[in-house]
């Protein structure tokens, strides 16, 4: 079993800065592909970025590839989402996710934070 609680979030102008954290606990974790998953006002949830339990494949959404990265520190059961050139499109409800295999989809992954609000003023 996986437990994520995600930190970070909060208000930041256009063009600023913000990492995400997410960190997990259950021995297992080191297994687990993660990803990061959006959710804007009015839409559905989307996929922004994955990385296998290694941390040795990555994934990026179009809209946010060359502003964003993954990582992820296994010694300390932590995944990283770091977003740079922030913009107001970026603004939603970020969660974190586990899963035995890096996917895309939300089914992909069994284990879900409770998601952290993440808004970009213009």
């Amino acid at each position: 079993q996986v437990q994520l609680v995600e930190s970070g979030g909060g208000l930041v102008q256009a063009g600023g800065s913000l990492r995400l954290s997410c960190a997990a606990s259950g021995r297992t974790f080191s297994t687990y592909a993660s990803g990061w998953f959006r959710q804007a006002p009015g839409k559905e949830r989307e996929i922004v970025a994955a990385i296998r339990s290694s941390g040795g494949m990555t994934y990026y959404a179009d809209s946010v590839k060359g502003r964003f990265t993954i990582s992820r520190d296994n010694a300390k059961n932590t995944v990283y989402l770091q977003m740079n050139s922030l913009n107001p499109e970026d603004t939603a409800v970020y969660y974190c996710a586990a899963g035995p295999v890096l996917g895309i989809s939300q089914n992909d992954y069994a284990y879900w934070g409770q998601g952290t609000q993440v808004t970009v003023s213009s």
